[in-house]
């Protein structure tokens, strides 16, 4: 387009793609202004089971373009879940905000809660916290906690950071437990709240600007919130600390359980000769 002069500045064909512009004030393509991109739009959908996260499928399975509702702008999934795997899957409009949400370096942490049969503790569930390699693969911190048993079923709710393929049903299996049912409940502070399934809302703008500023220059810490989920309008996720499977006591934000943050030493500076006091010129 440039080699055939239709980019133009303040009315001045442009001769070279190295151009460099601080803004789009007076650029022109055929004449016409060219607007700035519209603002990156981020939605919240409640996959059914049995949906593929994908556009097409050669084996003509149902996606979740097939189920999606009409008149949506084009929207990109963040991240996938797996057919089988039901509950939030965040949208968007903007490649540069599916990147940044997905990028293990941001640390955005996504809430699972599983429905296994099997037999296990609440102590062998908190070493997930320390990581685990299965079959040659090393899987990052996984905060999980017992929520209830009955007889040996048991929903197990997991917060992970890293969303590595099939690595929550991977790591309970690994752990003797067979997964009948797995439902993300949130990816960050985005939860699924009571959206029904099939359902989708967008997510305000107030809160996606606050989030990704957030972002921009945080680190990978915990982030949750205090309060009441409010109902509608993005599913900012704003639950109270939680408690462990006997209710009895809280889990502390400030280090993993299990282990004590450590104690800080005093240090003592550093002690050398004493400097000559200025001798006195006569």
């Amino acid at each position: 387009m440039i080699a055939e002069g239709r980019v133009a500045i303040g009315g001045k064909p442009v001769e070279t793609p190295a151009t460099l512009l601080q803004s789009l004030h007076g650029v022109t393509v055929d004449g016409k202004p060219v607007r700035a991109p519209d603002p990156a739009r981020l939605f919240r959908y409640h996959k059914p089971a049995g949906l593929l996260t994908t556009e097409r499928d050669p084996r003509g399975r149902p996606t979740i373009y097939d189920r999606l509702p009409k008149g949506l702008p084009r929207l990109m999934p963040v991240g996938r879940l797996d057919m089988n795997t039901e509950g939030l899957l965040l949208l968007t409009t903007d490649g540069g905000l599916k990147r940044q949400l997905e990028l293990p370096a941001t640390g955005v942490e996504r809430t699972y809660r599983a429905r296994t049969f099997g037999t296990v503790s609440q102590e062998r569930l908190e070493e997930l916290i320390e990581g685990i390699e299965i079959d040659g693969v090393r899987y990052g911190a996984i905060d999980a906690n017992l929520e209830r048993r009955t007889g040996r079923n048991q929903w197990i709710e997991l917060r992970l950071r890293e969303g590595k393929n099939r690595e929550v049903r991977n790591v309970l299996e690994h752990l003797g437990l067979k997964v009948s049912r797995l439902i993300r409940t949130a990816y960050g502070p985005f939860s699924l709240g009571d959206l029904p399934s099939g359902a989708v809302d967008e997510v305000r703008q107030h809160d996606l600007v606050a989030f990704r500023k957030g972002l921009s220059g945080s680190s990978p810490s915990r982030s949750d919130g205090e309060g009441d989920h409010p109902k509608g309008g993005g599913g900012v996720d704003r639950r109270a600390p939680r408690r462990d499977s006997k209710g009895s006591r809280e889990r502390s934000k400030a280090a993993p359980r299990g282990r004590k943050p450590a104690a800080q030493k005093k240090t003592k500076p550093p002690s050398g000769p004493k400097s000559p006091a200025p001798r006195k010129r006569s």
